[in-house]
């Protein structure tokens, strides 16, 4: 690895490295790069401290932190068949629980306990990273994007693992203000 990836990857891992159980991060980032050195120092802390991690996110998003890890010199293949590393597309995952426009509770709950159920066998800490609600947000799905956060944060608190969120800042606009603000309250850290 070069030593600029190093240095990037060591600057974010540092932080990641200190999250503590059941705490639920939102990132507003301007960039995809900047995500990437976020959910690159997410994913990499959690695999190399033996956490089971899930990555629900989008093909382009989870092809290029795969890129990544690799060049960390993680074995995705190894991890993924041992349920650590669980990566799964945003739009599938999101089609999943979906009822008329809105998230289905039920559905979600199911959904979520079985990923979690699978990623932390073993005993293992769990960390989640999940791009639906900004897959929400920017089809201008605001209600369901304030539902699907809620419904996240009420599981959080019912079961111990961690939690990711991002938001491109570029749909921050306008009369989005309110759900945003509500958005960000769901959250216990806001990343910058």
């Amino acid at each position: 690895m070069s030593n600029a990836g190093k240095n990037r990857s060591n600057k974010y891992r540092f932080f990641w490295r200190q999250i503590a159980p059941c705490e639920h991060f939102l990132q507003e980032y301007e960039t995809d790069r900047v995500l990437l050195d976020s959910l690159e120092g997410f994913v990499a802390a959690g695999l190399k401290a033996g956490e089971g991690v899930i990555v629900i996110a989008t093909a382009a998003h989870r092809s290029a932190l795969e890129h990544r890890l690799r060049l960390l010199g993680f074995s995705l293949a190894i991890a993924r068949s041992r349920d650590q590393y669980l990566d799964l597309d945003a739009e599938e995952t999101l089609s999943q629980f979906m009822v008329n426009g809105q998230p289905d509770e039920a559905l979600f709950r199911q959904l979520v306990t079985r990923l979690i159920a699978r990623a932390g066998a073993d005993g293992r800490k769990v960390r989640v990273f999940g791009e639906m609600v900004a897959l929400l947000w920017s089809g201008g799905r605001r209600r369901a994007t304030v539902r699907l956060e809620n419904l996240w944060h009420g599981f959080l608190r019912e079961r111990v693992f961690s939690l990711f969120c991002a938001y491109p800042q570029g749909g921050f606009a306008g009369d989005a203000e309110s759900a945003m603000m509500e958005i960000r309250a769901t959250h216990s850290i806001i990343v910058t």
